[in-house]
């Protein structure tokens, strides 16, 4: 009886549930985050210290007819919800570039596992912490009067999952090919900080000037802006889309970036150099 003939692609790829080692760099992520203590201190106080910093000293500048919430501090309160998520995105996806210069990334390219799992174990990890540190910072809501029912609760979990995923993605897209993390940093300056100033943390789009306004429109991440002022303040003027359209074009943009993470990821090359 004639066997099979082993080909040198079932030698070095064989058949692996990409699901398995993405379970196993997903808990490393969350266990190597939490190791570090400063890191999960700084990733809650800094944007807190923003938002009570900046909401307190613009007071009440922005009444409710231009933000239909109250004053600038109830509006900051997204804003600075996804400042956590954009900061643990960065600092979760660092490790990629750390796991490359300690060797740990080559070893993992190496083994016989799909790049698919490579890649979602790495983003899903930071997507966890993001979404989990995004989450946390709910609980000083009712400190300014913003009390959250379940359901309004279960749809700012799916909008600041979707925002952490994009981000984690993302920046998972820029460290693949960053050679330091001085590189990774000036990319971060130039690019990831503008789309969290111009999604309207800091001024509505209503209020925008043209040319600003159009930009705002073009942001992925306005629209995970106005979702989350949709759900904590039903009275707030109209944004950009409704609900549900908001929360489609941030899936749509977390699938892009994604799928844009997984295409450098699976380049039949070798790991960046460090």
């Amino acid at each position: 009886m004639a066997q099979a003939a082993i080909t040198p692609e079932r030698l070095i790829n064989p058949r692996v549930n990409p699901l398995l080692p993405a379970f196993t760099l997903w808990w490393r992520e969350i266990v190597r985050f939490y190791r570090q203590p400063a890191r999960v201190v700084g990733v809650i106080v800094s944007p807190l210290l923003f938002w009570v910093v900046i909401g307190a000293g613009f007071g009440t500048s922005l009444q409710s007819g231009a933000t239909g919430t109250g004053n600038f501090l109830h509006y900051f309160f997204p804003g600075a919800l996804i400042m956590i998520v954009l900061f643990t995105s960065i600092f979760t996806m660092m490790s990629v570039i750390e796991d490359r210069n300690e060797g740990f990334l080559l070893s993992v390219m190496v083994a016989p596992v799909h790049r698919s799992g490579i890649v979602l174990g790495k983003v899903m990890g930071g997507t966890t912490l993001s979404a989990v540190q995004g989450l946390v910072f709910l609980v000083f809501a009712p400190a300014i009067g913003i009390h959250i029912g379940f359901e309004q609760f279960f749809i700012i979990a799916l909008v600041t999952f979707l925002v952490a995923f994009s981000l984690t993605a993302l920046g998972f897209a820029i460290a693949w090919r960053m050679e330091s993390s001085q590189g990774f940093h000036a990319i971060i300056n130039l690019f990831l900080i503008p789309l969290w100033m111009l999604s309207g943390a800091l001024f509505p789009v209503s209020g925008a000037s043209g040319w600003l306004k159009a930009l705002m429109r073009i942001n992925p991440l306005t629209y995970g802006m106005d979702a989350l002022l949709l759900t904590l303040f039903p009275a707030a003027p109209p944004t950009t889309l409704s609900l549900w359209p908001s929360i489609g074009v941030l899936a749509a943009f977390a699938a892009v970036v994604f799928a844009a993470g997984f295409m450098m990821a699976n380049r039949r090359s070798t790991v960046p150099a460090a």
